[in-house]
């Protein structure tokens, strides 16, 4: 037997601007509330000109609870099953509501608007929070025309492995965004900051859930927002993906986001992928993962790390005259006697640790230029001409050893 509502009695309460406010009454489990308001919380703005774009819209109805958020750049709004008393609406200021929720006993959540209050009450603990005024707050964007449908950890995985590669300089917009391609039955995310250059391609459903087959597609989206919203659907199902000439949605299982696209596209990587006369070397990449971590603990100011790959060995070497590393690890190497490189450590891990599989794979055009990492598995054999789902470029530095 459900347990009984506090039954407050509530018709119409007077809002903070004077109007009226929807009365609303609803009770919910506490869990249930806390995920579904840190998720929809994503997005506020942590400043903002416009007060009420802090705030969380809570709308209850039909044994529902719609919680909404936006700012200038992207929305969320997630339902979940809540026990609706009366149904009704309200705005309370988000990250407050978060604190209250995340502090409040594991047990059922009585909610209710009170005068011009939210009140949240469980097991003997009260909250109330004031409310915030509709008239200001924009109505939530709509969802674009849907596209078609990608697996939710598999598109979080890729998102992962390109976001590493995005730029920070907010002066260079475009470059903080990661290059969502769509062309057929695959996806393509690409992301640059003009050092490094992450690839990475999976398949997609077209058309998904009677929409009409899609035509190419080619937008940026901040990689930032793009590794939230990736991050938020990793749990597992089927993210649908919709797009129109200034927003990117997705949407899965009751949660349902909007980002605003970055204008300008990234460049093309296919000319700089192509790796004709490349010398090429692997070895394992856990402990190549350990040895440039260690060795890197000398490199200061921004020096590089050194490696020397030679027959049946690669040498990782770092610092200049008083603080010196080394270690030697066990490599193959294919075209060259032998051939030394050098990296950003901080760029050659974020690279490394983009990859799962087991060996790493260089393709190396030489001291100064471009060199191609790959991710392989032992016995795993590519058709001809093929090139790996997951590729990351990086420019080696002149060696200064």
């Amino acid at each position: 037997m459900a347990a009984p509502s506090v039954g407050l009695a509530i018709t119409t309460v007077i809002g903070a601007d004077g109007g009226e406010a929807a009365a609303m009454e609803f009770r919910i489990e506490r869990s249930t509330l806390t995920d579904a308001v840190a998720w929809a919380a994503r997005v506020l703005p942590t400043r903002s000109p416009v007060p009420v774009l802090g705030g969380l819209l809570l709308e209850a109805a039909d044994g529902r609870l719609r919680i909404s958020g936006l700012d200038y750049e992207a929305s969320a709004r997630i339902e979940v099953e809540a026990e609706t008393v009366r149904a009704g609406r309200v705005l309370v200021m988000g990250r407050r509501l978060l604190d209250v929720c995340r502090v409040l006993p594991e047990k059922a959540v009585e909610c209710a608007v009170e005068g011009s209050r939210f009140s949240l009450a469980s097991d003997g603990a009260r909250f109330g929070l004031s409310v915030l005024p509709f008239d200001d707050y924009p109505p939530l964007p709509s969802l674009p025309e849907v596209l078609g449908e990608v697996d939710a950890e598999e598109f979080a995985a890729a998102v992962a492995h390109v976001a590493v590669a995005a730029g920070r300089d907010d002066t260079l917009p475009t470059l903080t965004g990661i290059r969502l391609a769509l062309d057929g039955d695959r996806m393509t995310l690409a992301a640059t900051d003009r050092y490094r250059f992450a690839v990475r391609t999976l398949a997609w459903k077209p058309g998904a859930a009677g929409a009409p087959d899609s035509s190419p597609a080619d937008v940026v989206v901040s990689a930032r927002r793009l590794t939230e919203i990736a991050r938020s659907f990793g749990r597992g199902g089927m993210v649908r993906l919709a797009l129109d000439g200034g927003s990117a949605g997705f949407e899965l299982a009751g949660m349902r986001t909007t980002v605003r696209l970055l204008d300008g596209r990234l460049p093309r990587h296919d000319k700089l992928f192509t790796m004709t006369g490349a010398v090429t070397a692997q070895t394992d990449r856990a402990p190549l993962v350990e040895a440039v971590k260690r060795v890197a603990v000398v490199a200061e100011g921004g020096s590089p790390l050194h490696l020397t790959f030679s027959e049946g060995s690669v040498l990782l070497q770092a610092g200049y005259e008083d603080d010196v590393a080394s270690q030697r690890l066990p490599a193959a190497l294919e075209g060259a006697d032998d051939l030394t490189v050098a990296f950003n450590p901080a760029y050659l891990m974020d690279a490394l640790g983009s990859f799962d599989n087991p060996v790493i794979r260089f393709q190396l055009m030489g001291p100064g230029q471009r060199a191609m990492v790959t991710g392989r598995t032992p016995g795993e054999d590519p058709e001809e001409g093929s090139r790996p789902a997951h590729q990351h470029l990086l420019m080696s530095a002149r060696p200064l050893l």
